[in-house]
């Protein structure tokens, strides 16, 4: 989840989330001379026109300033759970029975976890050789696969007791994020690359750039697998891309960045960007961390009906 120089807990880049950005709001204040008055009793008529068929003047702009087929959903929190501060939550998911799966970073303190949702209390906990920095975490039948930063080394635990099964060597650049539909792995390295790995050999099934707008979506960070998309944190921002597994388009975006203000307003001054993803798919719930974060947030999307420009979207999104 960064570059070979970057430190990971203290850099700038590691730990300094995209500047907050104001959605803009339209001017009211115009100047007519007598030369625009035609122009102006032409632009009432347009819009007379427009309010008899129904059609709002949002909608026609967004036909031509937003990409239609990316929606934008803004975030409910439900619920909130206790979530360990000290945590650098790199790879999160749900397993059932309240029960929640968690691999944390830096060097020295990375872990593979068991926590119960609902007290916030690690339950089991495999500490990681020093050496290593961990990273994406994703669960397969009744083995954990965990990645790793900076190398191509990843780790296979046993999902009861979290004890090593084996090791293993990946074909990605490096290890960011996992996710799996049951089926393959689904990996990222920081780049926007995605890609599909065969889950018994690990080695590439299938890559794809991932785009918006005809733009790369690079810094791919922590991955779940939501109802047939890949949900990616895009390090830096708080934002989640939902993407196409079948040809890495983005279909939309989570805008979440209200959870990181509310922690700071709250004086949570020593919080990390936001990473973590987890789905619950038999309650369909949706619940996410971050880094160094001490709470955990069941939240509910609702979908932006108003117009969004684009270029906004990427400056808030695309690092």
């Amino acid at each position: 989840m960064g570059t070979k120089s970057v430190n990971k807990r203290s850099n700038n880049k590691r730990s300094t989330p995209k500047a907050d950005i104001a959605m803009p709001s339209p001017s009211h204040t115009s100047h007519f001379t007598l030369r625009k008055v035609p122009l102006l009793v032409l632009f009432v008529m347009i819009f007379g026109i427009i309010a008899l068929l129904g059609i709002s003047p949002i909608t026609l702009s967004s036909l031509g300033s937003v990409d239609q087929s990316s929606k934008i959903y803004a975030i409910q929190v439900v619920n909130e759970f206790p979530h360990d501060p000290s945590a650098f939550t790199q790879g999160l998911l749900y397993a059932g029975n309240d029960t929640l799966f968690e691999s944390t970073g830096l060097y020295g303190e990375s872990s593979v976890r068991r926590v119960d949702l609902q007290s916030g209390k690690v339950e089991v906990l495999q500490n990681m050789d020093a050496s290593y920095f961990g990273e994406g975490l994703t669960l397969l039948g009744e083995r954990l696969f965990q990645v790793t930063w900076l190398r191509k080394t990843g780790f296979i635990y046993d999902r009861n007791d979290l004890s090593k099964i084996k090791e293993f060597t990946h074909q990605m650049n490096d290890g960011w994020g996992l996710a799996t539909d049951g089926k393959v792995l689904f990996g990222s390295d920081g780049t926007s690359t995605l890609y599909q790995l065969d889950a018994q050999t690990l080695k590439v099934r299938k890559k794809n750039i991932v785009k918006y707008d005809n733009q790369e979506v690079r810094y791919l960070n922590e991955l779940e697998f939501v109802n047939g998309e890949i949900w990616a944190n895009i390090w830096q921002t708080d934002c989640i891309a939902k993407i196409s597994q079948k040809d890495g388009t983005v279909l939309g975006w989570i805008m979440l960045e209200n959870l990181r203000k509310g922690l700071m307003a709250a004086g949570y001054r020593g919080i990390d960007v936001l990473n973590g993803i987890a789905w619950d798919s038999n309650n369909n719930r949706l619940f996410v961390t971050g880094k160094l974060w001490p709470k955990l947030y069941e939240v509910k999307l609702h979908p932006v009906n108003k117009y969004v420009d684009r270029r906004l979207i990427k400056q808030l999104c695309l690092p």
